[in-house]
């Protein structure tokens, strides 16, 4: 179970010598000198690729945080998949709010962001590389290439089954491109590797390629619970299969929720996955051991001493502390005082002291936010932590990284993405939605008491329970979307709009904008309306 960790995050020899739209996205593929045959020649290699592709959600280049970047025109430490990904489903919403002075950073929460943002141009070339790092490991494992390196027995069958896994992490980069940028460019292993520059594919066209693609690669997946911890089996693409389909209202005008409860159904009826019955431990350095795993149905692997990298979990454990916080015993060597929430998300927990997930740190901080750069303005949160279950520090002796695995999906999710499916009119039952629900409160308070009845369980309901269960694990923007209350008036927050008590902002903020270097690199494709 854990080798796949290590191998994941060793020094890995990086097989990038294509260029395709690499290239007109303006990234830098870091490389070694071996041809493909070379490479292909050590039967390990296969496994080392896709490694790779797992790694690249953790990690920012081939040397640690400062060098050999994947993504060029951009400071290393700010290309990292995980955590560009959560500043844009976290910073733009009540959920969290940031105190830096980096770039454009604050814009995030204000809404106030531009086409020429560095931080959504490093997202848009991020998720482009990544889906290329899949194209190019599918093209050196098609039928025709492995029978002309006469590759064989178990090793073919394995293969079999890491193409399926590369399709499915392809599908999440596209997914991702869909929920934060609507249309972009569509390639496959299929597309040329010479330079080109892509046509445009429209959020429908993309949308489609993802769900057919989740039909096809569901086949060759192993089961659920019996992959290699860290790798996705066919639970992960039921559950992408879900979120893709829940939201497909917005992102293609249809409703699609019975076809979403079909497939989230499958995810809390067909596996083994179980709730970990202590939900601070979720967040901890031993998540991958402590019993939390069992939990998670896909989870990203961060270690100390193999992903040196200030994305990811180092990020989210060390930002959010500061002012009277203790660091040691957050397991990290300083806290970087940048991350904190808003009085809208602490208001969600009143009356709720007992409940295991309010982990939000008050002491020293005020609860409103006068001054957006000052860290003890709004409370914090102490989600994330780099210590075990027994108090010890995380491999890194030094503090600096982290041991914490992210959850990408958890079966908590699960449980309220059947809830809301429910009350939406997608399929299941009062009863079981009931259960489910009050599963996750029962773990949370350690009994019983804060239990709800049929007459509470309402799709307002859902969405603060989805705050409370899941805040911080970068859901929060698409279920704001999703339930109408992102942009607009509906819903209100500090500094929305720029604004202390929070302002309307304007509905095409749903889309980020295509980047502007990225159109005039490539014509070919189309701004979202609004920018």
């Amino acid at each position: 179970m854990k080798n796949f960790k290590l191998i994941s995050f060793s020094s890995l020899l990086l097989l990038f010598i294509f260029i395709s739209c690499t290239d007109e996205l303006n990234t830098k593929p870091e490389g070694t000198e071996q041809t493909a045959e070379e490479l292909y020649a050590n039967p390990a290699s296969y496994k080392q690729f896709l490694a790779k592709l797992y790694a690249g959600h953790a990690t920012t280049g081939q040397q640690g945080p400062a060098g050999q970047g994947d993504v060029a025109g951009i400071d290393e430490g700010f290309s990292s998949y995980l955590r560009n990904y959560w500043n844009f489903q976290e910073l733009t919403t009540d959920e969290a709010i940031i105190a830096w002075n980096d770039a454009t950073i604050k814009d995030f929460h204000w809404h106030t962001w531009t086409a020429s943002d560095g931080f959504i141009k490093a997202t848009f070339y991020r998720l482009a590389y990544q889906v290329n790092n899949c194209n190019e490991f599918l093209r050196q494992t098609t039928d025709e290439k492995l029978d002309s390196r006469g590759v064989s027995g178990q090793l073919r069958d394995d293969i079999k089954v890491f193409r399926a896994e590369a399709r499915f992490l392809r599908a999440l980069s596209y997914w991702h491109i869909i929920d934060l940028f609507g249309g972009a460019s569509l390639t496959t292993e299929n597309s040329s590797s010479e330079f080109n520059l892509p046509e445009y594919a429209s959020r429908q066209q993309i949308f489609e390629f993802v769900e057919n693609e989740l039909n096809e690669l569901e086949t060759d997946l192993k089961d659920p619970n019996t992959n290699e911890q860290f790798r996705v089996d066919k639970a992960a693409a039921w559950m992408l299969k879900a979120k893709l389909l829940m939201n497909a209202s917005v992102y293609v005008g249809t409703d699609r929720m019975t076809d979403a409860y079909t497939a989230i159904n499958k995810v809390v009826t067909q596996t083994s996955y179980t709730i970990h019955n202590n939900y601070p431990q979720l967040f901890m350095a031993d998540n991958n051991t402590n019993g939390a795993q069992n939990e998670f149905i896909f989870a990203i692997a961060f270690d100390g001493l193999r992903t040196k990298t200030f994305g990811g979990t180092t990020y989210l454990t060390h930002a959010p502390v500061g002012g009277n916080m203790n660091a040691a015993s957050f397991g990290i060597n300083g806290g970087w005082a940048g991350i904190r929430t808003t009085s809208s998300f602490v208001s969600k927990f009143e009356g709720m002291t007992n409940d295991a997930r309010n982990q939000i740190y008050s002491s020293g901080q005020t609860l409103e936010i006068n001054d957006v750069g000052t860290f003890t303005d709004g409370y914090a949160i102490a989600k994330w932590k780099n210590i075990d279950t027994n108090g010890n520090q995380g491999s890194d002796s030094s503090g600096d990284f982290v041991d914490t695995d992210y959850p990408v999906f958890r079966l908590a999710d699960a449980y309220l993405m059947y809830a809301e499916c429910f009350l939406r009119g997608g399929g299941g039952d009062v009863s079981t939605a009931l259960g489910y629900v009050n599963d996750l409160r029962e773990r949370a308070y350690g009994n019983t008491s804060a239990n709800i009845t049929s007459g509470d369980l309402t799709l307002d309901f859902i969405l603060d329970e989805r705050a409370r269960e899941l805040h911080w694990e970068g859901h929060r923007r698409t279920d704001l979307i999703r339930f109408g209350k992102f942009t607009g008036s509906s819903y209100l927050w500090p500094w929305k709009g720029n604004v202390p008590g929070g302002a309307p902002t304007s509905s095409y903020r749903k889309l980020f904008p295509i980047p502007i270097d990225a159109i005039s690199v490539n014509p070919n494709l189309v701004q979202n309306p609004g920018y």
